[in-house]
């Protein structure tokens, strides 16, 4: 009987429960901007508002960034200021249902590409932008890898932590096809389409794959045995147009703090390369 129970609770109330918070709404107040960027309302295609920082660029070249599940664009201020040090435009978005932002909340992103194309249209407006870039952690990773073949303007992509985010992605992975490694995560997934009403977007690998004119940095916590192991896979099918760094004895999306130096010298390298150093 104690087994069963057990059993249950395993297998089945705790990925629900999972799936669930996964829908709670993330908003909170972000603060006030770095120096010399500005607050900025954008709208996606479906109408809803989303809030975001802005600083216009210096070399021509503008980064969407993007945060984490259950984060906001405050969590990436660093990564903003670091940027905005090197020249670059930022457009930092919270993206639906986190922080400011209106819209629905799914921690898992499967409404991002909307997001994305907000930030790409704002972008494409201004006359002091001529190539897009992006930089997302985790979640917001994910959220830019899936919106690559839609925006093919986002010619260079720093995903930091990127994993999966449906069963087809995970399944991408040979070591979760069998059902007992893959079972929670059927019950959590299937938890936020039944109570969301949204269905998982495009994967990440046909996204990346159809996007076949854009560069990747892929960023993976060296003590993430499952984030090393899904970005290896991205970066073996990707080929040349994808680079991989493993951070060492970093978590997940902590290659940002445990490493800074070297995490803004292949950032910034990558990014000038593929953006601005053009011939």
């Amino acid at each position: 009987m104690i087994l069963g129970l057990l059993l249950v609770l395993v297998y089945l109330v705790y990925p629900a429960a999972a799936g669930v918070v996964a829908l709670l709404p993330g908003r909170a107040n972000v603060g006030s901007p770095p120096p010399g960027f500005a607050e900025i309302t954008l709208t996606a295609n479906d109408g809803v508002p989303l809030q975001g920082w802005y600083r216009a660029p210096e070399n021509g070249a503008a980064i969407i960034l993007l945060h984490g599940a259950g984060g906001s664009r405050a969590t990436m201020r660093g990564y903003a200021e670091m940027l905005a040090r090197h020249g670059f435009g930022v457009l930092a978005v919270d993206l639906r249902g986190h922080g400011q932002s209106q819209g629905a909340t799914n921690r898992l992103g499967w409404q991002g590409t909307l997001d994305v194309g907000a930030a790409v249209q704002f972008l494409q407006s201004r006359a002091d932008v001529q190539r897009i870039g992006g930089l997302g952690s985790s979640m917001g990773g994910e959220v830019l890898l899936g919106a690559a073949s839609a925006y093919p303007q986002i010619a260079a992509i720093v995903a930091d932590g990127a994993t999966a985010r449906s069963i087809e992605e995970m399944l991408a992975l040979e070591t979760n096809r069998p059902l007992v490694r893959n079972f929670t995560a059927r019950v959590m997934m299937t938890t936020v389409q039944l109570l969301s009403g949204q269905q998982p977007p495009k994967p990440l690998l046909d996204s990346m794959i159809e996007a076949d004119a854009t560069q990747f940095l892929l960023i993976a916590g060296g003590a993430n045995a499952r984030e090393v192991a899904y970005n290896q896979l991205f970066q073996a099918t990707l080929g040349d147009r994808a680079a991989l760094w493993i951070a060492p004895d970093a978590a997940h999306t902590a290659a940002f703090v445990r490493h800074p130096e070297e995490y803004e010298r292949r950032v910034l390298d990558f990014l000038q390369a593929q953006l601005v150093n053009l011939r």
